[in-house]
């Protein structure tokens, strides 16, 4: 269905496949506009209860297309501000997916590719994956992805990263908070199963949930207005039909209906 990405389906995982192993999965106009209409499909579809984001060959992505590049180099600002706000939006969409969301790293994870990492809700790397925040190198910035890394890694790192550009092994990207775990390079697949097992044991309101709470409270101070905020959505959540169901089924000792489904 789409010219730059695979679709693959297995129970209730579905894995984007980026597919243009040829540049390294790097992407161009067509990968966004994919990568944004696949996303809005797949959180549309209730079937599908995680997604992943991958990369086909030995590289999950090296950023941009240098033909992108040189297009939007040669391009009006106005042109290139209509590109990234494509970009921008497509990220956006990819962080705001109502279920979870693991990037499958492996190889080059660089420049855009570190800021489709960090709009999942987390990530597994293996051992071989490199990151690098690496616009300044080319004379220009991570403006788009900056939210994204800066939500992972902090601004302390990304004083760092933004301005030297350095390569960040994949060890590295798991201390600073880009990535989730580390696994060897013959283990990513097993990593990735053993991250995904418990997430399909979760309710999947109360994940849509968590994760707009912790949109609604990150960066807040803890005063009454954000006491009264997590007090409400508590009660909320625990008023519907899933929160009513997950907490008869533990006193009851049964499965919740959503494992059941």
């Amino acid at each position: 269905m789409f010219e730059t990405l695979e679709i693959e389906r297995s129970g209730k995982v579905a894995t984007l496949w980026m597919n243009r192993p040829e540049v390294l999965n790097a992407f161009n106009e067509q990968l966004i506009a994919d990568l944004n209409d696949a996303c809005l499909q797949l959180d549309a579809d209730p079937s599908v209860r995680v997604v992943v984001l991958a990369g086909r060959g030995k590289h999950f992505s090296a950023g941009a297309d240098l033909n992108w590049m040189r297009r939007a180099a040669l391009g009006s600002e106005a042109a290139n501000l209509e590109d990234a706000r494509r970009f921008a939006r497509m990220l956006r969409t990819l962080s705001g997916l109502s279920k979870p969301t693991i990037a499958r790293v492996q190889g080059a994870a660089l420049g855009g590719g570190t800021g489709l990492t960090a709009a999942c809700d987390m990530a597994v790397a293996s051992e071989d994956a490199v990151f690098s925040t690496s616009e300044v190198k080319f004379g220009i910035i991570p403006a788009v992805i900056s939210p994204y890394v800066l939500r992972a890694i902090g601004p302390r790192h990304a004083l760092r990263y933004f301005q030297s550009a350095e390569r960040i092994t994949a060890k590295r990207a798991l201390d600073i908070g880009l990535v989730n775990e580390v696994t060897a390079v013959d283990g990513l697949d097993a990593g990735m199963a053993a991250l995904i097992e418990p997430l399909l044991a979760g309710a999947p309101g109360a994940q849509k949930a968590a994760k707009d709470l912790i949109e609604a409270i990150k960066g807040r101070p803890i005063d009454d207005s954000t006491r009264e905020e997590t007090a409400q959505r508590i009660a909320r959540q625990r008023a519907t039909p899933e929160g009513r169901d997950g907490v008869a089924a533990f006193l009851e000792k049964r499965a919740p209906a959503w494992l059941v489904d």
